[in-house]
């Protein structure tokens, strides 16, 4: 079963294929993220601008570089939600309109499942990709932490599952891009601040954990502290203008404000998964979104975990065409509903 993935969620435009969900053909990925350096976060209107101008390119790229063509196809799966709604009407239109004109099968994918469905992907033929050693088991424990989401879930099978907790303000990956504004880091912050904190001290700041029910998760109070503490720091009362609080700040005070801030968000994360084994006894433990590519947290959690973890390919954790291809290639499998072409629409506010 060889299916193309299209993934236009934000300001990242791919697409890949991929066959009987395991195996890797093809991954392309257009990003639009200097043109959003300089506002220090996505700008919608100059994403979606960028996708149009993209999409047809990127498809064609993952064609040739799978050295394929239409009539091996068997299906098409493009995410529908969540994102930016500008961006997701780019993807969805594009593969409505190809699904009609070349007759094929539509899979309305969800970008978080998408983001977990990237841990099934085994093999590949195409230079610099490392994979798991092993494939997720059912039952297991899904960890997705991104920009916009952080949240455990439990499956027990394919399309089966339990959500068990999720961030009640602020993701973790918000957080960090906030943390790294406060630091006069550029963006994406995530990458910007974990690079900073190798250079610090992770116990030097006594960050505060939030203390939420259940699985749930809180990062706004930390990204406050963080605030305060800068603010502290440089010696300012609360009213100063957290843009122009780097420029008072050391550089050694920056980098362990960073590892400090970063050390907490992880060990905030390794508690409620430690929790969750516990109480459920998966087989492993599944790590995905673009955070899953901080070094940091695949280090804590793969010594500090009593079963597998599983995270794919740091290329694989941000938006790309391949997992959702991957995740098109298991709703197929297990006959999921189609979309239909004709009428697919988009849901920005999607959630699993």
């Amino acid at each position: 079963m060889r299916v193309l993935g299209i993934e236009s969620s934000c300001d990242e435009t791919g697409a890949a294929i991929v066959d009987d969900g395991t195996h890797l053909l093809s991954n392309v990925v257009a990003s639009s993220m200097e043109l959003h350096a300089k506002y220090g976060g996505v700008v919608p209107e100059i994403a979606a601008r960028v996708q149009l101008e993209t999409i047809i390119p990127v498809i064609e790229g993952t064609f040739k570089q799978a050295e394929t063509d239409w009539d091996a196809i068997d299906a098409i799966a493009v995410t529908y939600g969540a994102g930016l709604g500008s961006s997701l009407l780019v993807g969805v239109l594009t593969a409505r309109t190809l699904a009609i004109t070349h007759n094929k099968p539509l899979m309305a994918s969800n970008h978080v499942l998408g983001h977990i469905y990237a841990s099934f992907l085994s093999s590949t033929s195409l230079p610099g990709y490392r994979f798991p050693a092993q494939s997720p088991s059912f039952p297991f424990l899904a960890v997705i932490l991104s920009g916009g989401h952080s949240q455990l879930v439990l499956f027990s099978n394919h399309f089966e599952y339990q959500i068990l907790g999720r961030t009640q303000d602020d993701a973790i990956g918000e957080a960090f891009d906030k943390v790294a504004k406060v630091l006069g880091l550029p963006y994406p912050g995530g990458p910007s601040v974990a690079k900073l904190a190798t250079q610090g001290d992770p116990t030097r700041y006594k960050l505060p954990k939030a203390k939420m029910p259940g699985y749930d998760f809180s990062f706004s109070g930390l990204k406050t502290a963080v605030l305060r503490l800068a603010q502290s720091q440089a010696g300012v009362g609360y009213d100063f203008p957290s843009f122009r609080l780097s420029e008072r700040l050391s550089e050694a005070q920056k980098a362990d404000i960073a590892a400090s801030f970063e050390y907490t968000a992880v060990d905030t994360v390794l508690d409620r998964v430690k929790t969750a084994i516990q109480q459920y006894n998966p087989s492993c433990v599944v790590l995905a979104g673009g955070v899953a590519s901080n070094t940091l947290l695949r280090e804590t959690l793969t010594s500090e975990l009593p079963c597998p973890l599983i995270v794919p390919d740091p290329k694989l954790c941000t938006d790309n065409g391949a997992m959702i291809a991957t995740l098109g290639s298991w709703q197929l499998m297990h006959k999921q509903p189609l979309a239909d072409p004709y009428s697919l629409s988009i849901s920005p506010n999607l959630s699993m």
